[in-house]
């Protein structure tokens, strides 16, 4: 039996030599979809959540350090800090949420599949009333609480075929977060300007995320966009190898 190569990231991730053809895969799927329809990149909803810290530490998940040894970093934070989980999607015709994980009596959690299929249920799907479905496709990655049967079959439902997906239609390679637009540019530059004015509360916090989000002027998310199509090209040049950190030009 061949075996199959490990490589370690800066946070222990395991890169499986496969992932190179799972993302050259998806690389020239997409590049050919929009050598037939020139604004298909414009037309995909890419989605995440992020963890928000009360205290203000920052979980660079878009800052990683590829390495073919396991580099054995770790990361103290305390025990039990206060923090938000939040979601959105974003697309070159704007961002949808944030949506913010929390119970019926405010405390915040973490997402599990329950709660995933909720916020679609309830929050995402009537937001897409305002837009044209038919035209749109949904990416999101391989969390389990994403790719449950359950959640599959949702999302399904509201997309057909038009699901980009671990377990879906069309796969998403995994360990891709550099392809993922909230991972290299959303969340660090909303991190970079919530904890301005020194949040306490988890409200002002939450209060700062929406203000952000909704300050971000459609131009940006155009130019993100356009990003995305270099990133294809990085990726298909290099057959398939995770990308370094670049400069974003916006």
């Amino acid at each position: 039996m061949e075996k199959c190569q490990v490589i370690y990231s800066q946070f222990g991730l395991a890169i499986h030599q496969n992932d190179h053809q799972a993302r050259r895969r998806f690389v020239e799927w997409a590049q050919n979809e929009i050598a037939v329809v020139s604004d298909f990149h414009k037309r995909i909803l890419l989605s995440d959540e992020a963890h928000f810290w009360l205290n203000g530490y920052v979980n660079k998940q878009n800052c990683r350090i590829w390495s073919k040894v396991n580099p054995q970093v770790y990361v103290e934070t305390s025990l039990h800090p206060e923090k938000l989980a939040v979601w959105c999607a974003l697309w070159a015709g704007g961002i949808i949420g944030p949506y913010f994980f929390k119970k019926d009596e405010g405390h915040n959690v973490t997402v599990n599949g329950d709660r995933y299929r909720v916020m679609i249920t309830n929050c995402f799907i009537p937001e897409l009333n305002n837009h044209d479905v038919q035209e749109l496709w949904f990416q999101q990655d391989g969390a389990t609480c994403h790719t449950a049967r359950a959640t599959i079959g949702l999302l399904k439902d509201t997309f057909g075929d038009r699901l980009i997906s671990r377990i879906g239609p069309v796969n998403w390679p995994p360990r891709s977060c550099h392809l993922t637009p909230l991972y290299y540019f959303l969340w660090g530059y909303v991190k970079s300007l919530v904890y301005a004015n020194k949040p306490q509360t988890l409200d002002h916090l939450e209060d700062n995320i929406h203000r952000v989000i909704a300050d971000i002027r459609p131009q940006m998310l155009e130019e993100v966009i356009e990003n995305w199509t270099f990133r294809l090209d990085y990726i298909r040049a290099s057959r398939g190898s995770p990308m370094p950190e670049i400069i974003f030009k916006m």
